[in-house]
């Protein structure tokens, strides 16, 4: 019988006896669980480990937690996060949701009630991962190691690319939209392709998150952003990519 991968789940949180409360009951659940006890390990951990879900603590040492979310949602609009917090003021709970929340549970809280908010966000995750991966049936993806356009070279096995802006770490997302647009060179993409190949998105989705992608690219990669020659708008279209 085929071995069942365990869910990981990330605990950024600085209170050591209340996380390793939570990585007890989690473990006892069966998920793998990780600990951070300051917002900057909390981020390192999140790039490098890839949790299914994240629970996270507002008042954290370095980076706090809502800087911490912030930045995740920059990156990863669908990954699950469960903000546990002392704090839980309506005004907290709402700045949460609005930075991209998907749950807020404040503490001291019941351990079932937060196992079942736990078990419902990962099946969420998973929902959504079956979904993307049906959508992103039949779009061509590079499939090489490494890449090298203009003073450009991006290295897909280490994440990592030496560019305009010097040398950068890729994040999962960015790999994704780069492989989509080079195995696609010179032909024009749609907003709408780009968003449901690299996000699940519905076609018809309103969303800036593309945009902010491109921006990102323009920077890594364009000797000047503002006049750009590999990532190039199409009006009514989207963007191409394109290079001698």
């Amino acid at each position: 019988m085929e071995a069942v991968e365990k869910k990981r789940i990330l605990v950024i949180e600085d209170e050591v006896h209340i996380a390793d409360g939570i990585r007890l009951n989690l473990s006892i659940q069966g998920y793998d669980v990780k600990i951070a006890i300051d917002g900057i390990e909390g981020l390192e951990k999140w790039r490098s480990w890839k949790p299914d879900l994240i629970i996270l603590d507002i008042m954290l040492p370095m980076i706090d937690g809502f800087s911490i979310l912030k930045t995740i949602r920059q990156e990863d609009e669908k990954i699950p996060v469960l903000i546990l917090s002392a704090r839980g003021d309506t005004k907290d709970k709402v700045k949460g949701l609005r930075y991209g929340v998907d749950d807020y549970l404040s503490k001291p809280f019941d351990l079932e009630e937060f196992l079942l908010r736990v078990e419902r966000l990962l099946k969420k995750k998973t929902w959504y991962e079956k979904d993307k991966k049906e959508k992103k049936s039949g779009h061509k993806i590079f499939e090489g190691d490494y890449y090298d356009f203009g003073d450009n070279h991006i290295d897909f096995i280490s994440f990592k690319a030496l560019c305009a802006a010097g040398e950068i770490i890729l994040t999962e997302q960015e790999i994704v939209l780069l492989k989509l647009f080079i195995a696609n060179k010179g032909k024009p993409l749609s907003r709408g392709m780009l968003l449901t190949a690299g996000w699940g998105y519905s076609p018809e989705t309103s969303t800036r998150t593309l945009d902010n992608f491109i921006v990102r690219f323009r920077k890594y990669f364009e000797k000047n952003p503002k006049n750009p020659v590999y990532f190039i708008s199409r009006r009514s279209v989207g963007y191409i990519f394109d290079h001698d």
